[in-house]
Formats: C-alpha cells, sequence, structure tokens
C-alpha cells in the first residue's frame, strides 16, 4: 500500500464495525478537573457511552457535578462501594489518584462492571498486576486510558510505519513537556507524592512517547536507561526533567524526553531506513496535531479535521463492549509499562543499562 492510498480517508474509525447502539451507560469515579473538563464533554460528543453516574469523595462536589448534566445520579465513594445505584450504570471509567486505582477497580469488578482505568494503571507493578488479577478473576473487561492509541493521527503513523512506508524503523525521538506548578499551583498535590503516584513526571507523562512507540512499533521494551534531575523546590527527591532511552527488538531505540516544569511542547518522530514520520504537536489533546511523512519519493505534510482523543478513546471503549471485542490497550498491555517506568527509575538510581525479562 503506498503513501496516498494509506492518508485518503485519514479520520476514518478503523476500529468501527457498528454504527447504532444502545449506549454504554459510564460511572465517573473521580471528578478531578481532568473528569469535568475534558471526559465529561468528551461523553457527551460520543456516539456509543453516556454519563449516567458520577462519584467523589465529596456528596457535596458530587450532587453539583451531577446537576451540571441531565439524567446523572451522584455518588460517594462510600456509596458507589456498598452498590448504591449499580443499576444506573454498566461500565466504569476511574480517575483517582494511581496508588487508588486498585480499590476502585476491586469494587466495580464485584459489581460485574467493565473498567476503563486511567494510565497510568497503578502506581507500582504489584499494584497493576493485582488490577489484572481482579478482572481477570470477575470477567470483566480491563482497558487502560491510552488515548494516544485512539486518535487518527498516530493510528496512521502507525499504519505508515507497518506498511514499511519510511522503510525499517530505526530510531524514535519522544518529547513531552509542561508546567505543573502553573498549571496546579499547589506543592501537595499528589502527582508530587510518590505515594500516591509512584514518583512524579516519568510515570505520569513519561509513559506517552513511551507507549506510543510500543505501539508504533507493536513491540514491547527489552531495556531502558533513564536520568533524572529537579531544580524546583516542589520537585526536592523527584524526577522534575528526565531523559530516558528504550531498546526494542530489531536494532530499534527510543531517545524520550519529559518535564514537569517547561514550556509546554509535545513531538514524535520516527526515522526509518527510507524515510520519517512526525507528529508535532502530538501528546496535547487540545492541540491540532499535524503528521508529516518523507520518503525518498514523496514529501506530505497533513493537516487534517481534528478528533476529541477523548471522545475516540471512549467510543472505542464502549465500542469493545458493545461487540465484545478485545481492547488492545488492556491490563496487560499496561503493566508492561509500570514495569518499565519502575526499570528506568532504577536505572535512574544506578548509573546502568537494564535490562528487562
Amino acid at each position: 500500500m503506498d503513501l496516498e492510498a494509506l492518508l485518503a480517508d485519514f479520520t476514518h474509525r478503523d476500529w468501527q464495525t457498528v454504527d447504532d447502539s444502545e449506549p454504554i451507560r459510564l460511572a465517573l469515579v473521580g471528578l478531578g478537573w481532568w473528569v469535568r473538563e475534558e471526559a465529561m464533554p468528551a461523553i457527551e460528543e460520543s456516539d456509543f457511552c453516556t454519563t449516567s453516574v458520577v462519584v467523589s469523595g465529596s456528596a457535596e462536589k458530587a450532587t453539583r457535578v451531577a446537576n451540571s448534566g441531565e439524567g446523572i445520579t451522584g455518588l460517594t465513594y462510600e456509596d458507589y462501594h456498598d452498590g448504591t445505584a449499580v443499576t444506573e450504570y454498566d461500565a466504569v471509567y476511574i480517575c483517582t489518584p494511581n496508588s487508588t486505582h486498585i480499590e476502585y477497580v476491586r469494587t466495580a469488578a464485584r459489581h460485574g462492571k467493565h473498567v476503563l482505568c486511567e494510565k497510568p494503571m497503578a502506581a507500582t507493578s504489584e499494584g497493576a498486576k493485582r488490577i489484572v488479577e481482579v478482572c481477570a478473576d470477575e470477567e470483566v473487561t480491563l482497558m487502560v486510558a491510552y488515548r494516544m492509541q485512539t486518535d487518527p493521527a498516530v493510528r496512521r503513523a502507525r499504519d505508515i510505519v507497518g506498511e514499511g512506508i519510511i522503510g525499517e524503523p530505526r530510531q524514535i525521538h519522544g518529547h513531552m513537556s509542561d508546567c505543573v506548578p502553573d498549571l496546579i499551583p499547589n506543592p501537595d498535590q499528589w502527582r508530587l507524592d510518590p505515594e500516591l503516584s509512584g514518583g512524579a513526571t516519568l510515570i505520569d507523562i513519561g509513559l506517552y512517547p513511551l507507549n506510543t512507540a510500543r505501539f508504533l512499533l507493536d513491540r514491547d521494551p527489552i531495556a531502558v536507561y533513564a536520568e533524572t534531575n529537579a531544580t524546583h523546590e516542589w520537585f526536592d527527591g523527584l524526577d522534575e526533567h528526565v531523559s530516558f532511552q528504550v531498546s526494542f527488538e530489531g536494532c530499534v531505540s527510543a531517545a524520550c524526553t519529559v518535564s514537569h516544569n517547561a514550556f509546554n511542547a509535545s513531538h514524535f518522530t520516527v526515522v526509518g531506513t527510507e524515510g520519517k514520520l512526525t507528529i508535532e504537536p502530538v501528546f496535547f489533546p487540545w492541540d491540532d496535531r499535524e503528521l508529516a511523512v518523507s520518503t525518498g519519493e514523496a514529501t506530505a505534510d497533513l493537516s487534517f479535521e481534528q478528533r476529541n482523543q477523548m471522545t475516540e478513546e471512549f467510543d472505542y471503549f464502549a465500542h469493545c463492549l458493545i461487540t465484545d471485542t478485545d481492547p488492545v490497550p488492556d491490563g496487560r498491555h499496561g503493566l508492561v509499562d509500570i514495569e518499565a517506568v519502575e526499570a528506568m527509575y532504577t536505572a535512574a538510581e544506578r548509573g546502568e543499562r537494564i535490562e528487562l525479562s
């Protein structure tokens, strides 16, 4: 297949096999800014799901957020665990601090509800393993919320790599940075508490270039190396700025940088033996993505109708449930990332490359 054919229907949902169905009713667990400002509006635009329940640690907040929509029930965490309104939702979207995911997954599974769990799926690999086991034991679907995997630009990039348009992939360069002290001006936030988050920058946004590389290559890492440093007082003893390297089979390596205290920027490049592709910007859902492909025969700089990454993610998850299809970023897929990140933290401490089993 040539480049022109691959890009002919750029925003087509290549995973979609049904056009109409009763919507999957979602309970949104955790009502932080991401859920209120990104997830809920995305679900309102979706084709296959709807918000029917919202869950918060605060009864007042749950009621207020529920009243912002129609036909939504607000619950406290205690209500959720007790099974209140359990017949009003089919699946849950969990967006709470990383180390707490397991308790909400366990309750969802006990009630027979499918799970869309925010990334990273846990603060530790042991926590991630427990989540996988709980969902397997109760036979509920588990998907990890890697929105990049449902973004049309990233999916087309994966096709381009898979079809050999740029030859054999050899090098990947990825970057993502934002400014947490400006975005969330609170030094006591959970993202900077390793007990809740599992680290800081690397486990939070390092997953974007790491998982996108895995997705485009359809390969898992075999070795990692990382260096971390910090300059801001909020990040004392934490990873504020990170550079890491990931080795894959087939002589492919990724060199990535991430920072939680720098100018907002993101890009992702794959260099092959016969060309290269770049998506820039790439990782922030509010940025318009652009894909550029260069080979010895052609160059294409593509601007296209943008899709809401979160809407695509929620619809993909719901579509999997409707069609009884296993999602690609399942729990075992997410576990690989957590194990790789833990190895990177170890590599940074020891100053040495870590081989992955």
